[in-house]
């Protein structure tokens, strides 16, 4: 795929900065499936020949709106977790903090929330350029799995993950090493805890919690806590959600 269209250059450009916005509503109304760049020209007004000259494909634009997204939650994650360490937070809390950016992020932006963890977009493969952002957020994760290992927050697990390490390399890498025993099946369950999330983050945002639960706030916490207890950490809870 021809991404040439995503260049800084071009990022920074007037059709290129009206052309995301347009799709970006588009995806609110007609969803990543419905996006084309006929559509597009016809909300923004401006000629296909223009788009092209930015996004020559449809792949390429939405390529651009998913490493956004993946860059945009990514950051308001790292945000949350700076304030928070700046506060000298415990790990569970900035576990918590994080979490709830996250979740705020994604409420405030369902259609991009849907566009890079709802169903895949028919036709679209998500080139290797998505990567490095979609990291973004299991790296905030294992960056907070590492302190409160390095700072002895974590009780070791009652039973090892069985087997030989399940793990491939990349995944071993963004988390700086595999720990020593009895925490050197970590990674893997911070993976769990990472699916944990935005599996919770899906039934949220999707609804298929509100008529189960009567504060999905408070629930969301309360889920993020038993989560955590899988890789031995305490979440502390209090009184206020966001």
């Amino acid at each position: 795929m021809d991404v040439s269209g995503t260049s800084a250059t071009a990022e920074n450009s007037k059709p290129a900065a009206v052309i995301k916005v347009t799709a970006r509503q588009l995806l609110v109304k007609l969803g990543a499936g419905g996006l084309s760049l006929d559509a597009v020209a016809r909300d923004s007004g401006l000629a296909v020949t223009d788009i092209e000259a930015v996004f020559p494909h449809r792949d390429d634009l939405l390529t651009a709106l998913v490493i956004d997204a993946y860059n945009e939650s990514g950051a308001a994650m790292e945000r949350a977790d700076q304030a928070a360490r700046d506060a000298h937070a415990s790990a569970g809390a900035r576990l918590l903090t994080v979490t709830r950016a996250l979740r705020q992020w994604s409420f405030d932006n369902p259609a991009e929330f849907t566009l890079i963890y709802g169903s895949p977009v028919p036709e679209y493969h998500a080139p290797q350029d998505t990567v490095p952002t979609a990291s973004r957020t299991p790296a905030v994760l294992a960056g907070i799995v590492r302190s409160a290992l390095e700072a002895g927050e974590l009780t070791p697990p009652r039973r090892a993950v069985p087997g030989p390490p399940l793990l491939l390399p990349e995944a071993v890498q963004l988390f700086g090493g595999t720990p020593e025993a009895p925490f050197s099946d970590i990674i893997e369950r911070g993976i769990v805890l990472w699916s944990n999330l935005i599996g919770l983050l899906v039934f949220q945002v999707f609804s298929r919690t509100h008529d189960s639960v009567r504060d999905e706030s408070a629930f969301f916490d309360f889920a993020i806590a038993v989560a955590a207890e899988g890789i031995g950490l305490e979440v502390p809870l209090d009184e206020t959600t966001d």
